[in-house]
């Protein structure tokens, strides 16, 4: 997981009314709540126990503090609650959306995030999981929701916008490849035209558990959508590739050429991002962003 400073609320600075209708919800008077450090929202996120012994795990964002996030909790909200039960995924308790708080309420899995940088066995049980994942999505069981190439359009063609005004720190390396960086985030856009995939599209460790029986869940839904099976998978080559660890046993099935195009869409992205101010309530995601970036560019300089 991604270790970064994070600012995030937790169940005791929720509104009273949240807190009691979420009760409600789950089933009991919570006791107990942990909040969890990871992922870049600007709501909650914490592991609640009950009065009785029920647990369960609760997100809350208001979008007084960031429109965006809560766009994308109900979002999430949507998705969730039509997964299939034997996907490898949370399921959906209930959850409320009153205007100026929303609120998801999600089965706490009992696991912890894979260890980075990546290990050997943890890597084949991601693998695993996302194959089981596809199996249970294809074809999407959620109407409406966007295609992968219309949920990225605007990220993979950064490129375009970096070559039509370079930063003046932009690596030089970069400068010099802007054109084959473009064709090739033009080849990544139609790539992920194809497939009839629900497909989570933000696949990285902070985003996936492991259940004490080996088992590993995939979490937090509000970037689902349609595409080809294997670009979760080539997601999570992308995290191994960052954080450390072979991703060649991850791409494998892939072909190389859209893996090549797909990351280096995915690295203007970054490029372009994390020079932009940082969205409110969420400061830390920029310096995240930048690692990214960087982490990504030596491994493009030996592919292009």
């Amino acid at each position: 997981m991604t270790q970064a400073a994070r600012v995030r609320i937790g169940w005791s600075d929720l509104p009273e009314t949240v807190r009691s209708r979420s009760e409600q919800i789950i089933g009991g008077r919570v006791v107990a709540a942990r909040s969890q450090p990871g992922g870049f929202s600007a709501g909650s996120a914490d592991r609640v126990v009950t009065d009785s012994g029920r647990r369960a795990f609760v997100k809350a964002v208001t979008p007084a503090v960031n429109a965006r996030s809560a766009e994308l909790a109900r979002q999430e909200m949507r998705i969730t609650s039509a997964m299939p039960g034997h996907a490898p995924v949370p399921r959906m308790l209930g959850g409320f959306d009153d205007g100026d708080w929303v609120v998801l309420i999600l089965e706490d899995i009992d696991g912890l995030h894979p260890r980075t940088p990546w290990v050997e066995s943890e890597i084949d049980a991601a693998v695993t999981a996302l194959a089981e994942l596809a199996a249970a999505v294809t074809p999407s069981p959620v109407p409406g929701v966007p295609s992968a190439a219309d949920n990225l359009a605007d990220d993979f063609t950064a490129w375009e916008r970096i070559a039509a005004d370079p930063p003046a720190d932009l690596d030089p390396w970069v400068a010099r490849r802007l054109g084959d960086l473009r064709s090739a985030s033009e080849r990544a856009l139609a790539a992920i035209a194809t497939g009839e995939t629900l497909v989570h599209c933000d696949i990285r460790a902070d985003n996936l558990l492991i259940r004490r029986d080996g088992r590993m869940m995939v979490v937090d839904w509000p970037w689902g959508c349609v595409g080809p099976e294997w670009f979760d998978r080539l997601l999570l080559g992308l995290d191994v590739l960052t954080n450390g660890g072979d991703p060649s046993r991850v791409f494998e099935g892939i072909d190389e050429g859209t893996v090549t195009d797909i990351i280096a869409a995915i690295a203007g992205m970054f490029e372009h991002i994390h020079r932009l101010p940082p969205p409110p309530g969420i400061p830390t995601v920029r310096a995240f962003q930048k690692s990214q970036a960087e982490a990504i560019r030596p491994w493009l300089r030996e592919r292009l």
